[in-house]
């Protein structure tokens, strides 16, 4: 049974892979300090409106020691767009003041340092790993969880399940590329409603499709 949920996952993968832009990027910053605080404000909002104010915020704050000592209200001025502003901006002030006094200033590259930092979860962490820092990571956000579930039949939505089903049956060199072709696949084919199964390059190894065939 592994074996062939191994199969059927680098299936997967090979497929999204050859059907994907050969660059996948929802957040602009690319910088890892930059990159990581832009993913802490994507949370619960769109990755357009968190690219609206990240010129700004970085304009002001290129860094993590000039975010550290930011001005509160400043910060949830500028942030405001992207929703839950109160707890963003003491995230991000918080998370800077992590890597300045835990890690000399320098952005973590491992999940067990990624993880001390106020408002960064495992999520948070894969994405900059696997994005930015050149690391294994599997990003497991809404679109991801919805598109493994319904090709794999998994039966649940909790993010670590997802994530450990994933690192099972798939090669770690493959897991960043993965998260960025799942991810767009949700977006672009596999909606929460009305799915656009017809047109869908996966629907020969979808488990939700071959219940209700074409």
């Amino acid at each position: 049974m592994s074996d062939d949920l191994n199969a059927k996952m680098l299936l997967v993968h090979e497929i999204l892979d050859r059907t994907s832009p050969p660059e996948i990027s929802f957040l602009v910053m690319r910088d890892p300090f930059q990159f990581l605080i832009s993913v802490i404000l994507s949370a619960q909002t769109t990755d357009e409106n968190v690219n609206k104010v990240t010129p700004e915020l970085f304009s002001l704050y290129p860094d993590a020691e000039s975010l550290a000592s930011a001005d509160l209200e400043t910060v949830k001025r500028i942030i405001h767009k992207t929703g839950f502003f109160n707890t963003k901006a003491r995230n991000i002030i918080g998370c800077s003041k992590g890597i300045m006094e835990k890690f000399g200033g320098k952005v973590p590259t491992e999940m067990d340092d990624l993880l001390t930092l106020p408002g960064v979860g495992r999520k948070t962490a894969n994405c900059l790993r696997a994005n930015v820092l050149g690391l294994p990571g599997i990003v497991v956000d809404t679109h991801f969880s919805r598109v493994i579930n319904r090709v794999f039949d998994l039966g649940t939505r909790d993010p670590l399940i997802v994530e450990n089903f994933v690192c099972e049956h798939l090669d770690p060199q493959h897991w960043g590329r993965f998260s960025m072709t799942v991810n767009l696949h949700g977006r672009q084919y596999c909606h929460p409603s009305k799915p656009e199964c017809a047109e869908c390059p996966l629907k020969n190894q979808c488990a939700e499709v071959a219940k209700v065939p074409l």
